[in-house]
């Protein structure tokens, strides 16, 4: 009885992994440039005095699905998403520098351009300033030009880049901010051939539907367990009356 009680609550540990896994992907479904985390189940063994086959089930983290989003045409001039693969480097909370694809762009009281959640745009130059503007625009190779206030629209001035890389498949991390870092700690170089494409933003990856299909699925998984061990529970209060009656 022991074994199966002990087999089932292995299982209840990883369905419960599992279904906080899926429970964040389900709530950022709507968040601009998201990437889903996947994982999946591995048999752990128990080290120790004891029977040799005694295993555990531990949820590893496979990393995040780094597939792109849906493009969504915004017409805000403001928002930007990356084609194809690529990447923005923004200077991160701690302050060293880290990647997202997130383009909800803003500009801040001081001019300095912030993502969405607040991190600073990188440029080729550093962070990016922009000084008093009547229009802003994002050229599709990053190229952040103004049209200074109290100016006619053919004084367009070119003021940075934005800085963009295409780190190699694989390399990179999701870190507990959000943002994305290589393994080894280096930024990529700057890539010319990634372009962005204004007025538009990068959806999450995230399929709703899959994501609540699994999230169905895991509960019924969670159910069968709790049954085992209530079986488990029923054969044991089984057993300890035919021995008493055995008596």
């Amino acid at each position: 009885m022991d074994n199966m009680l002990y087999v089932s609550m292995t299982g209840m540990n990883r369905v419960m992994d599992a279904q906080a896994g899926n429970a964040q992907n389900l709530a950022n479904v709507s968040t601009t440039a998201f990437k889903a985390s996947l994982d999946n189940a591995i048999s752990q063994k128990i080290d120790g005095p004891g029977i040799a086959s005694r295993f555990n089930v531990q949820t590893r983290d496979i990393g995040p699905d780094l597939s792109p989003g849906p493009l969504v045409s915004t017409g805000r001039n403001l928002d930007i998403a990356i084609q194809g693969e690529g990447w923005l480097v923004v200077q991160a909370p701690d302050g060293g520098e880290a990647l997202t694809r997130r383009g909800d762009l803003q500009v801040d009281a001081t001019g300095i351009v912030r993502t969405g959640d607040g991190n600073p745009l990188m440029g080729e130059g550093g962070p990016i300033a922009v000084p008093p503007y009547s229009q802003l625009t994002f050229g599709g190779d990053g190229t952040v030009s103004i049209v200074p206030l109290g100016q006619g629209p053919n004084a367009q001035v070119v003021l940075e880049r934005i800085m963009l890389v295409k780190p190699e498949n694989g390399t990179l991390e999701r870190g507990t901010d959000g943002l994305f870092r290589a393994r080894d700690g280096q930024l990529p170089p700057a890539d010319a051939d990634v372009r962005v494409l204004s007025g538009h933003l990068e959806g999450s990856n995230v399929n709703m539907a899959e994501a609540m299909v699994e999230m169905i699925d895991l509960a019924r998984q969670f159910e069968m367990q709790v049954k085992m061990m209530r079986l488990a529970n029923d054969n044991a209060d089984v057993a300890a009356q035919l021995t008493t009656m055995g008596g």
